[in-house]
């Protein structure tokens, strides 16, 4: 009946059901709106490939990078409303955007959700040669010389900002905030010893973790993480009841017709529940969503509320 009532839809919706099954009729850009080598990219580009096989299109992953992601979403929310521009959102686009007061679009109301990609909780990394051996290090130190340690971060109002923003509330510490176009440029300082810490994604910290250029010292998460499962969580090395993960979305401008956009999201589940993609997602420690639209949109609303408590009680403004 469902499937019915959909068919029947189209074309009140000015999409005629042939326009929604021939979808796409040229190339797909996927634009990520931070620098390579971060999770988003990652994710961005562990999709692509397959859904380029599945619609016959090529699906072309575009870096553009600045304002923490918001300079590339605001390119989304300005494409033609044919589904051919789409892009790879964090909880900074989504749920966090209330830091920034002076933004040229609005995204809840230019955006919309095709789905959640994935989630994942953030680890704790600091250089191979940091004095912190533990989280009890770092957490002792930090609290003795407030402002004295320096994080980095994929940008202001970003995951990793947002979630080393309420460890720094929950725990009562003050660290300096150094913001990046993308975690992949903020790793490279994190690694020569330009930073001393990172709340970052466990998807792109993995690997400089297995080459023993990073030490991991705690996971963000509510519980601790099978991918690293000797790295005890922030809540059990020190600060209780803290828990917080990031997110990753793929979202298309507002004006994209609603069935189009459930047969993206249905073609993107496809893809993210095949074995390949569980696998590399697996590697990078990350967990497939791949919900509804609707449901998506619903989540965004309840991560907006506790967000935007976190960016009052931290004054976080950033323009």
């Amino acid at each position: 009946m469902r499937r019915r009532a959909l068919i029947a839809s189209l074309p009140l919706l000015g999409l005629p059901l042939a326009r929604a099954q021939a979808f796409p009729t040229k190339p797909v850009r996927l634009v990520v709106p931070f620098a390579p080598a971060g999770i988003a990219d990652i994710l961005g580009r562990i999709v692509a490939e397959p859904l380029a096989q599945a619609w016959g299109q090529q699906v072309v992953v575009e870096n553009k990078a600045g304002a923490s992601g918001h300079i590339g979403a605001q390119q989304v929310a300005q494409a033609p409303g044919d589904g051919h521009t789409l892009g790879v959102g964090t909880i900074g686009i989504h749920a966090a955007y209330a830091s920034y007061r002076k933004l040229a679009y609005n995204p809840a109301a230019e955006l919309q959700p095709v789905t959640i990609l994935a989630e994942a909780a953030n680890v704790v990394l600091v250089p191979a040669g940091s004095p912190y051996k533990t989280f009890a290090d770092f957490l002792a130190d930090a609290r003795a010389n407030p402002g004295k340690i320096a994080y980095g971060s994929a940008g202001p109002g970003s995951s990793i900002h947002m979630v080393t923003a309420l460890f720094e509330l929950m725990s009562g510490v003050r660290l300096t905030h150094v913001p990046y176009k993308g975690s992949g440029p903020a790793l490279i300082d994190l690694i020569g010893g330009q930073i001393q810490v990172m709340f970052e994604n466990i998807g792109s910290g993995m690997v400089h973790i297995q080459s023993g250029k990073l030490r991991p010292l705690a996971v963000t998460g509510a519980k601790r993480e099978p991918t690293l499962p000797d790295v005890p969580t922030v809540a059990e090395a020190g600060v209780p009841g803290y828990a917080a993960t990031s997110w990753w979305t793929v979202f298309a401008p507002r004006s994209v017709p609603a069935p189009l956009v459930e047969k993206i999201q249905q073609d993107v589940r496809r893809v993210l529940t095949s074995a390949a993609v569980q696998a590399r997602l697996d590697q990078n420690g990350v967990r497939a969503v791949a919900n509804s639209p609707g449901d998506a949109a619903a989540f965004f609303a309840s991560e907006t509320i506790k967000w935007n408590r976190v960016i009052e009680a931290a004054k976080l403004q950033l323009d």
